[in-house]
């Protein structure tokens, strides 16, 4: 239900994809669609946090091997292209989705909310790796930039409207956009 929900969703949109459309797809009932998830709002979380994370185990991001990866690595221009790989392997998945989410949340405050939980969330998982960013660079980031202001560039040269713009608009790879969010970040964090 979960495919088909996010194919449908990508395929169609919010507005234009129905719990009927979902279970045809998925090939149950509609009422296995209720049953499941409530409503097509919680369907939606659910595509989401499963596009985000790559799989349904309840694992926090930052308990994920490729976070604390990243948060162990002890040179500060490879954690950057960590995390930079790791962007590029969620939005590979996610930013489809997440454009769904940012379209549908200007008609439904619902999906308003949820699409500010995704932000906050995105955000202190960058604060938590600018943290560590900084406390591996001895003579501080580039232009007095500290954790907070490193983690906002991070969200915002990582997050799904740059990788959307690029990749999904003007038609850059997935590899040239993390190459280029790779150096952006080096470049506006690093001394």
């Amino acid at each position: 239900m979960i495919d088909a929900a996010a194919g449908l969703f990508t395929e169609r949109g919010w507005a234009r994809t129905t719990v009927e459309d979902i279970a045809r797809t998925a090939e149950v009932g509609v009422q296995t669609v209720y049953f499941t998830f409530g409503n097509k709002r919680t369907l939606l979380k659910e595509v989401l946090d499963t596009a985000i994370a790559g799989d349904t185990d309840p694992i926090a991001t930052l308990d994920r091997p490729w976070a604390r990866e990243i948060l162990a690595e002890p040179d500060p221009t490879a954690q950057l292209a960590l995390q930079a790989a790791g962007a590029r392997r969620i939005l590979e998945r996610a930013a489809s989705i997440l454009e769904v989410v940012r379209g549908a949340a200007a008609a439904d405050p619902e999906l308003a909310e949820l699409r500010r939980t995704n932000l906050h969330q995105r955000h202190s998982v960058q604060l938590r790796f600018a943290q560590s960013l900084v406390d591996k660079v001895d003579s501080g980031l580039r232009d007095g930039h500290d954790a907070t202001s490193a983690a906002d560039i991070a969200t915002t040269v990582l997050g799904p409207e740059t990788y959307g713009l690029l990749v999904n608009d003007r038609g850059w790879s997935a590899s040239r956009w993390e190459h280029w969010a790779t150096d952006t970040l080096v470049r506006q964090l690093l001394p």
